[in-house]
């Protein structure tokens, strides 16, 4: 893969013509250089809050006008009626990952609906009542389990299951995962696991997780953070029982966008299948009866608790078109290739102060290489932003850098490499 690459400006240029997806970065607005305001910033940061798409201004006046003309009656007659706003968003996320438009809904934020889909999918009693999940999880994944565990009566020392890189790896080893998963099959409730690692960008092999905890008698979940518009899903036919995810990181809907949430359809087209229940998620038909006794809709919007968050879900329907328009595989293709070419240009670096710690093999990471430097990381990371390059910083000692398909060029990648060899 390395003898396709060279670390010629000229290379990246070339490549960049002849990308067919070059054309959507000029539709997406770029923070600009601290040192020099009239330049674009070199934007590896999508893995925390993706660009703003330029469609998202006009998106929003829309729903401001239709609010301004219509009042109350935008919940049924705006140019997008806020009674089914989050309808539309089905097709498109199906598209992403690979669920049937009945297995998804929008709503909340993503640890809200990490914790709802706990209620509904961890019910621990004295035989099982165990949760595996990868240690080093995002935080905020680990104080959900925490507080769950300790809700039902347990102990999360004895429920909670991490499972640890080995001695000297800073990677899980699939085996280990699954020897894990085999384990504990006698006492298994849950399996919950983030698809991508936040800190390290491994990808986990979802299908292969999710086997393994049925087959111990288990339920399979996800956090699906990094994943969601970052690399393809198939979570309907790898038989995942419920995922949610957030959608300001690659999916670009803004700084606490509305969260995303999958129910297998087993699950969602079961009216029976606990959950705690709102207004919004009773069937439509008997809705404004307001009558007591809540009847889910049997899809996975009958999760679904308070109105629609309009103002919250515009900049993610306007992002969601450009996916459509660009298309899952062809945006997979291109990251894998810009990443490919990331890793090449960062191994002719000379005295190399970081490692690599992301994954060699492209089908097992999505946009972002995960740098760890030994010593100095914040210090780096600090020249780096000096110099106009946005990229995330994670203790101990990671500087993660995400080069979007859907915004980011080979010229970007290179441009990188040109400014980090200054600091070498």
């Amino acid at each position: 893969m390395q003898g396709t690459f060279d670390t010629t400006l000229e290379f990246a240029q070339r490549k960049d013509r002849e990308d067919e997806l070059e054309k959507f970065r000029s539709r997406f607005y770029f923070p600009r250089k601290p040192a020099a305001p009239s330049e674009d910033a070199i934007y590896f940061c999508g893995n925390s809050l993706g660009l703003q798409p330029k469609d998202v201004e006009s998106a929003i006046r829309q729903e401001l006008k239709d609010w301004q003309d219509l009042g109350v009656g935008g919940y049924m007659q705006a140019q997008n009626p806020w009674l089914t706003y989050q309808e539309p968003f089905r097709k498109p996320l199906s598209r992403l990952t690979g669920a049937l438009e009945e297995e998804l809904t929008v709503m909340n934020a993503l640890t809200v609906n990490l914790h709802l889909l706990l209620l509904s999918f961890y019910h621990p009693d004295t035989a099982r009542y165990k949760i595996i999940m990868e240690a080093g999880a995002f935080p905020s994944d680990q104080y959900a389990v925490e507080s769950q565990v300790k809700w039902h009566g347990f102990s999360p020392e004895d429920a909670i299951i991490e499972v640890s890189p080995r001695e000297g790896e800073k990677l899980l080893r699939e085996e280990d995962i699954l020897s894990a998963i085999d384990k504990h099959r006698d006492n298994l409730a849950l399996v919950l696991f983030g698809g991508i690692n936040y800190y390290t960008g491994q990808l986990f092999d979802i299908a292969a997780i999710t086997t393994a905890a049925h087959k111990a008698g288990a339920f399979a979940g996800f956090d699906l953070a990094h994943v969601v518009g970052n690399v393809p899903l198939q979570l309907h036919d790898s038989d995942v029982d419920f995922a949610v995810w957030c959608s300001y990181k690659y999916l670009n809907g803004g700084p606490g966008a509305v969260g995303g949430a999958y129910v297998h359809e087993r699950y969602a087209h079961n009216r029976d299948h606990i959950r705690l229940g709102g207004w919004w998620g009773n069937e439509e038909a008997t809705r404004f009866k307001m009558e007591k006794g809540f009847i889910p809709k049997p899809t996975a919007s009958g999760w679904n608790l308070s109105t629609n968050q309009v103002f919250n879900m515009t900049a993610l329907k306007a992002s969601l078109r450009l996916f459509d328009e660009a298309g899952m595989e062809r945006l997979r293709a291109k990251s894998m290739e810009l990443t490919n070419y990331l890793s090449f240009l960062l191994q002719q670096l000379p005295n190399l102060r970081f490692d690599i710690i992301t994954p060699i093999d492209p089908a097992k990471r999505g946009a972002q290489l995960s740098l760890y430097f030994k010593e100095q990381g914040k210090a780096i990371h600090q020249k780096m932003i000096e110099a106009g390059i946005i990229v995330d910083y994670r203790e101990p000692g990671v500087i993660r850098v995400a080069p979007a398909p859907l915004y980011n060029s080979f010229e970007d990648v290179h441009r990188f490499y040109h400014i980090l060899a200054l600091f070498q």
